[in-house]
C-alpha cells in the first residue's frame, strides 16, 4: 500500500488514512516504513470561525496547481456530538478541485480533539508527506484560542484574521501573535481594514526582536482572489529563510512529545480508572494525587 501511495495512487492514500483513524491493526508498522521526505512541504492555516480559511485555501490551491505542483489538502471540520462525523463543509468550499488530477482533499473530524485538530493528525500528515504531493496543506477548525497545536505540525503557520475581528488585543489573546509566520487580513476589502493593518504591524514590532524574520502581514481578498499570489510568496520566502534549519528539530520535537503522550496513554483505561475511585471512595480518605501516583 505504501508503496502504491508513493507512485500517486489515490485510493490507497484514502484506504491508509482511514485505517490510521480507525487505528487498524498494523497501521504503526506501515507509518515506522514511511521514508523521510524533505521535499513536501506543510502549510498550516488557522484563525477565528468566519475568517474565510477555506475560502482562502481554495483560492491558494489555485495558485500552487497553476504552477504544475501537486496538493494535498487536509480539512479539519467540526465534529458532530452525537455521531463524532464531520459535516465536510470545506469541501463545498473547495468543490472545483474534486476532479484535479494534481489536488486531493480530505476532510476530517475533529473527534472531540480541543486543539482544531483530528486526534490523528500527525500520523496522517506524514501519510500524506509519503505521497507525490509538493505542498500539504492543513486548514484547523477555528476554535478560537486553542488551536496553537497548528504551529507543532507545519513547516509555516498562516493566521488568518479578518478586520472586524475584534481589536488587536484580541488577536494577542488568541494567542496568535505566537504562532504565525504569517498573518493575512482577509476581506481587506471592509471597512476599518487599512487601520486594522497598520495597528497589526505596530503590534508585531516588538515580536521582531525575538524572532529571526520580520513577520510579514498580507492583504487578502480570498473570494476575488487577490492578495493570494503575494501570500505564496511570503510562503516561499518563510519556507527558503535559514530560521527553518533551527525550526525543524523544535518541530519534530513537539510531533514526538505528541505522539509519545498517546502511547502512553492508550493503556489507560478510563472505565478501569472510574472503577479503581469508586472503590477507593468507599475505602474512605480518598486523595487525587496519591490515587494518581498510585497509578503513575
Amino acid at each position: 500500500m505504501l508503496e502504491m501511495i508513493r507512485s500517486g495512487n489515490r485510493k490507497s492514500l484514502a484506504r491508509a488514512i482511514s485505517y490510521v483513524e480507525n487505528e487498524v491493526p498494523g497501521y504503526d508498522r506501515m507509518l515506522a516504513a514511511i521514508p523521510a521526505n524533505d521535499h513536501t512541504k506543510i502549510i498550516g492555516i488557522t484563525g477565528p470561525p468566519g475568517a474565510g480559511k477555506s475560502t482562502l485555501v481554495d483560492a491558494l490551491i489555485g495558485v500552487l496547481a497553476g504552477k504544475g505542483k501537486k496538493v494535498g489538502v487536509l480539512c479539519v471540520d467540526p465534529s458532530s456530538p452525537f455521531n463524532f462525523g464531520a459535516l465536510l463543509g470545506d469541501r463545498i468550499r473547495m468543490s472545483e478541485w474534486y476532479d484535479h488530477p494534481g489536488v486531493y482533499i480530505r476532510s476530517l473530524a475533529t473527534r472531540g480533539s480541543l486543539g482544531g485538530l483530528h486526534p490523528r493528525i500527525i500520523e496522517i500528515t506524514e501519510l500524506m508527506k509519503a505521497a507525490d504531493f509538493d505542498y500539504v496543506i492543513v486548514e484547523t477548525v477555528g476554535v478560537g484560542q486553542s488551536e496553537v497545536e497548528i504551529v507543532g505540525l507545519a513547516d509555516v503557520t498562516i493566521v488568518v484574521v479578518v478586520p472586524e475581528a475584534g481589536d488587536e488585543v484580541q488577536t494577542m489573546k488568541a494567542g496568535l501573535m505566537e504562532i504565525a509566520d504569517i498573518f493575512v487580513v482577509n476581506k481587506s476589502d471592509r471597512p476599518g481594514a487599512d487601520l486594522f493593518v497598520k495597528n497589526l504591524r505596530l503590534m508585531l514590532a516588538p515580536v521582531f526582536s525575538t524572532h529571526q524574520y520580520e513577520i510579514p502581514v498580507v492583504k487578502t481578498i480570498a473570494s476575488e482572489k487577490e492578495g493570494v499570489d503575494q501570500l505564496f510568496e511570503k510562503v516561499h520566502e518563510f519556507l527558503q529563510h535559514p530560521v527553518q534549519a533551527s525550526k525543524k528539530p523544535w518541530l519534530l520535537t513537539e510531533r514526538a512529545w505528541f505522539l509519545i503522550q498517546q502511547y502512553k496513554m492508550k493503556e489507560l483505561d478510563k472505565d478501569r480508572l472510574k472503577t479503581a475511585i469508586e472503590a477507593s471512595l468507599q475505602e474512605g480518605h480518598f486523595n487525587l494525587y496519591r490515587f494518581v501516583q498510585s497509578w503513575l
